[in-house]
């Protein structure tokens, strides 16, 4: 690991559960899903807003005409963060809460939105992975997963990245970016296989075309040779329940990791965002939903 990295908890906020961020116009996007709210952080200043959601949100993207595209309990929705007001898009699991709700999701570069479930009680394969297009069509991509997380693409949007997290498996998805569809997985890595802690659930992209995944209950995000299944770097953090990550800043070249509080160890900074310097790669910019 390069000696030169730094780790720095930023903002005021502790999450209960810190989790989907996104790098947007200077700001970072991020949500606390148990504490129902969203967050815009300044990493610069260390300024902070703040929405109440009213319910369990599992991720954010922004949308190109304003405002943002959300997910959570009561399905995907448009947000608008200067009246508050709630537009309803979708809501294909609406007859499996609350045991079922949206978690994790991105957009991908053609700005279609890729938001999938998690079953909270754990009944493997009763989860899905959804694509809402810009038209409001949503349609079922990946069925029979268990906790939809991390999502991502490679520069040239041919390959589609993606995390059912108890399989403890990164897949890599053949990606047609004209229409939105996929072909049949390959494995990229298993993270049991190569003997990491916790299991694998946000994820990123730099501009060398690495993984960067966070290693829930795991304390540490992880660089993974798409190509190779290699592991190639572990960055430890301050806190175990690392839950994902996003490259923002002037120059892309700041890794931003959501955390959690653990239910029974005392950490110091649980619940925050962390800000990675020194890490001599960057990431590439991020999509906004074209709906």
């Amino acid at each position: 690991m390069n000696k030169d990295i730094t780790i720095s908890p930023i903002g005021s906020r502790v999450s209960k559960w810190g989790e989907g961020p996104i790098f947007w116009n200077d700001h970072l996007l991020y949500v606390d899903i148990e504490g129902h709210t969203l967050i815009r952080l300044n990493p610069e200043s260390g300024d902070e807003e703040f929405w109440e959601m009213g319910e369990r949100i599992g991720t954010v993207v922004p949308r190109r005409k304003g405002g943002f595209l959300c997910a959570g309990d009561s399905g995907i929705y448009a947000f608008d963060p200067v009246t508050g007001g709630k537009a309803n898009l979708a809501d294909p699991e609406a007859d499996k809460r609350p045991d079922n709700r949206f978690n994790d999701g991105k957009c991908d570069p053609s700005g279609r939105f890729w938001g999938g479930t998690i079953s909270t009680v754990k009944k493997t394969g009763d989860a899905n992975l959804y694509m809402l297009d810009a038209k409001g069509n949503l349609s079922l991509k990946v069925g029979g997963v268990t906790n939809s997380n991390g999502i991502c693409w490679n520069a040239d949007a041919t390959v589609m990245y993606y995390i059912d997290t108890p399989t403890k498996k990164i897949m890599a998805y053949p990606f047609d970016n004209s229409v939105g569809s996929t072909l049949k997985p390959s494995l990229v890595a298993d993270t049991g296989v190569l003997d990491l802690d916790g299991s694998p659930d946000g994820m990123t992209i730099d501009s060398e075309g690495m993984l960067w995944v966070a290693m829930c209950h795991g304390g540490m995000v992880v660089r993974i040779n798409p190509n190779s299944g290699e592991l190639l770097q572990r960055v430890d953090i301050p806190c175990v329940e690392t839950t994902a990550c996003a490259f923002g800043g002037d120059n892309l070249n700041r890794l931003f990791v959501t955390t959690g509080v653990h239910k029974s160890l005392n950490e110091a900074d649980a619940g925050k965002v962390f800000a990675i310097d020194g890490l001599e790669v960057g990431g590439v910019p991020s999509f906004a939903f074209e709906g």
